[in-house]
């Protein structure tokens, strides 16, 4: 049996840069504390746009440059980096590669719980903990509320309810 914490867009751009917000800054501390204590694996996910953001469907509902691939707002916080050794690029909102690596570790051992924080609780964190609910059906999918933050106290409050509402166990550490 294994357990997985994935740490979701934990980048200069969500937290001080262009989408950023006292909320996510916030968080930093707490989900460091999160990584270095874990007992299991961490993966990162990491939003990456090119120069055609605007141009793209996200884009175009979100027109808001951000996390364009080698600049400072694509990388992980400083807090973090040194932490960030896997790391999945994802172009969307949810990380498709991510679903297929958790399945294809169902298939050879029991992923017993797999563990959500990081940022916006209300697009990426929902989003990757709804796909990965639909890729290992069978282990625990868990958002720590307390590591995460949305667009707006309201927005992640929102989000966690309907996590909740999907069978994600939502906990405060």
């Amino acid at each position: 049996m294994s357990r997985y914490l994935i740490v979701v867009d934990m980048q200069n751009d969500f937290i001080t840069g262009a989408l950023g917000s006292s909320e996510a800054q916030a968080i930093v501390p707490n989900v460091v504390e999160k990584v270095k204590n874990f007992g299991g694996r961490v993966v990162f996910t990491r939003d990456s746009h090119g120069s055609d953001y605007m141009d793209t469907e996200e884009g175009r509902n979100l027109p808001v440059m951000h996390c364009v691939e080698g600049t400072h707002g694509w990388e992980i916080c400083d807090e973090l980096k040194q932490y960030a050794g896997v790391v999945l690029n994802k172009p969307s909102f949810g990380a498709r590669r991510l679903g297929e690596i958790l399945a294809a570790a169902e298939y050879s051992e029991h992923i017993e719980e797999i563990t959500f924080v990081g940022l916006c609780t209300d697009i990426c964190v929902i989003s990757n903990a709804m796909l990965v609910k639909a890729f290992v059906p069978e282990s625990k999918i868990i958002v720590d509320a307390s590591c995460c933050a949305g667009v707006s106290p309201e927005s992640h409050k929102t989000a966690l309810e309907a996590m909740k509402a999907c069978q994600i166990e939502i906990i405060n550490e």
